[in-house]
């Protein structure tokens, strides 16, 4: 009967040990997600203003000037999110 109880005393601290040794996330996921959302804001508030949806026109050599404005400044806004990934958070 000790010598169950004494393996299970070994898993038990194996496992609290090998728990202890997780380091803790230093990126930001939450950050890059809510940055993210900034931009698909700003994209449909600048879709809008041009008149449009987002959403509903494809990309294509015939589109307007305001809406290939919008996508590459979506593009820039995306890209920077990633910053916000990559940075370590509390």
């Amino acid at each position: 009967m000790a010598s169950k109880q004494l393996k299970s005393f070994i898993v038990v601290a194996l496992l609290a040990i090998f728990v202890s040794s997780f380091k803790p996330v230093a990126a930001g996921p939450l950050a890059y997600g809510i940055c993210q959302t900034g931009c698909n804001a700003m994209v449909v508030a600048c879709y809008s203003a041009a008149g449009f949806t987002f959403g509903t026109v494809t990309a294509g050599t015939g589109i307007p000037a305001a809406i290939a404005a919008c996508n590459a400044a979506l593009g820039t806004c995306m890209a920077a999110c990633v910053a916000a990934g990559c940075t370590p958070t509390p």
